[in-house]
């Protein structure tokens, strides 16, 4: 019943995520000042004006689908549709000038998100994945890896400082069992499962805006993606969230974490 509307959705989602990239690229060129929010966490200018700028354009096209985004919080969350944006996840990256930041898109259909988009503006990279179909980097389809036991794993995490005492411990009980582990690729860890480069990703600390353009960007691919307890990751889920590369091996993830 979505095929349809999915397709619509999807062609929306890569021009709005156009407009993101441009307003990121000149930005970067230039000084990335940032101002520190409330939770200490910074912000910049330019992470405003793409989230401003989307959200103007879906009210336009779209105007009964609620958003949600990291800078301007919810409107419409009751809404059967809900756009779910991060202007830029990975915001200490693009103000330190590393590349491994990039725009989250999703849409969520009663909470559940059905598309998910990640692009990094400088690489030009640009994941897509949507219910029911192969996801795509840069239109063409991948795959995750076939990676099945934990020991033999390559693992992502972005960034260790939002888990709980209890949590690092479980973290770190993973990162043993694991054979590698890179730090700080935000959300490209997750396109990078995706694609099959890496085997597990798995962060902390998140909002519905960090995780749902991951959702089926991952399933699409092959992968498994969920909180820490295994259950499905919605607009409502908790802040943990765990990707694998397929199901033996997010078995095995969840064991080593609980």
């Amino acid at each position: 019943m979505l095929d349809q509307p999915l397709q619509l959705f999807s062609s929306f989602a890569s021009e709005i995520a156009d407009v993101a990239r441009q307003i990121v690229r000149t930005a970067a060129a230039g000084p990335r000042r940032p101002v520190a929010k409330s939770d200490s966490s910074p912000v910049t200018e330019t992470d405003r004006a793409v989230e401003q700028s989307l959200r103007e354009r879906i009210a336009d096209r779209f105007p009964r689908h609620g958003v949600l985004g990291e800078e301007f919080g919810a409107e419409g969350l009751g809404e059967e549709f809900v756009w779910v944006i991060d202007p830029i996840d990975g915001t200490k990256a693009f103000v330190g000038g590393l590349a491994v930041y990039g725009t989250l898109i999703s849409l969520t259909h009663g909470g559940t998100p059905v598309l998910g988009l990640i692009d990094n503006p400088v690489t030009g990279d640009r994941w897509l994945g949507l219910s029911g179909r192969a996801t795509t980097l840069n239109g063409v389809a991948i795959r995750t890896a076939s990676t099945a036991l934990l020991s033999e794993a390559f693992m992502a995490n972005g960034n260790p400082e939002p888990f709980q005492q209890n949590e690092k411990e479980s973290v770190e009980r993973l990162r043993l069992s694991t054979r590698w582990c890179v730090y700080g690729g935000s959300c490209m860890a997750y396109g990078r499962v995706a694609d099959g480069s890496i085997d597990i990703s798995i962060d902390g600390g998140l909002d519905p805006y960090d995780y749902c353009a991951l959702v089926p960007v991952v399933t699409g691919a092959g992968g498994c993606i969920t909180d820490w307890q295994g259950r499905p990751l919605t607009l409502t889920s908790g802040n943990l969230c765990l990707a694998a590369a397929n199901e033996a091996l997010h078995r095995q993830v969840l064991e080593t974490l609980n």
